[in-house]
């Protein structure tokens, strides 16, 4: 009898895949695909769109960068450094240090975790697997840091924002110096494939996203977090004016 054929599957699942001369009982089977086979697909043509949107926030939005001095701490900690005192902190300093500037100046955040937030949202939809969002829709950004982080750029006004924090899976409390706008707006490009998923489906789908997710810190959708509610937001609609 002739041997069966197995795959794995992009998710992981094995699947047994049998010959059709092997299905109609032939005694002998020739491989699906030969050097002289073609698989009878049908690959239709990419349809790219761009959604151009302006979300406002409806609670303020918390952001951390990674500073030169949190690497440093990081790189010296598993290198196994000797143990330093810790320095005064710096709160003005902690809070700059905590933007994302761009190499032209202006402040975002990144174009990656407004991704992120769309994708996560897709727990929330039924028929649109997190798998699939991720292929399907991309954030242009709008400039990058010094090292290369992709931003979009965020439009309002930030200040110092200071709270106490679990460290040490909560065996302790420390209090941090992060930036905060109040009020803000992002102007935003979504990439998108028309003959996949609609524009109003992308829409509506950021909408949700800034509903029940949110973006940057202390969000809805942090981990871990069960109290959070900075970055939330809604899409302004062409009446409405921005605010930030």
């Amino acid at each position: 009898m002739a041997a069966k054929r197995t795959v794995t599957k992009d998710n992981g699942e094995l699947q047994t895949l049998l010959d059709p001369a092997i299905s109609a009982g032939a005694d002998s089977a020739q491989p699906v695909i030969g050097p002289d086979r073609r698989m009878d697909l049908i690959i239709p043509a990419i349809e790219p769109g761009i959604v151009a949107l302006t979300i406002v926030g409806l609670t303020p939005l918390l952001v951390c960068a990674w500073s030169e001095k949190a690497r440093r701490q990081m790189l010296e900690k598993q290198m196994k450094k000797p143990k330093k005192a810790l320095p005064a902190k710096d709160p003005q300093a902690d809070y700059l240090a905590s933007l994302y500037v761009s190499t032209e100046g202006w402040t975002g955040i990144p174009a990656g975790g407004v991704k992120g937030c769309l994708v996560n949202t897709c727990r929330l939809v039924d028929g649109l697997p997190m798998t699939l969002a991720k292929r399907l829709c991309f954030v242009r950004s709008q400039g990058q840091t010094k090292e290369g982080k992709q931003l979009v750029r965020v439009y309002g006004e930030h200040e110092l924002h200071e709270n106490p924090v679990r460290i040490n899976n909560g065996a302790g409390t420390d209090i941090r110096f992060r930036a905060v706008y109040p009020r803000w707006s992002i102007n935003l490009e979504i990439e998108y494939l028309k003959n996949v998923i609609s524009a109003e489906q992308v829409a509506n789908l950021m909408e949700l996203a800034g509903w029940g997710e949110g973006l940057c810190e202390w969000r809805p959708g942090a981990p871990k977090n069960n109290t959070g509610d900075h970055g939330r937001f809604k899409i302004k609609r062409d009446e409405e004016p921005v605010n930030a």
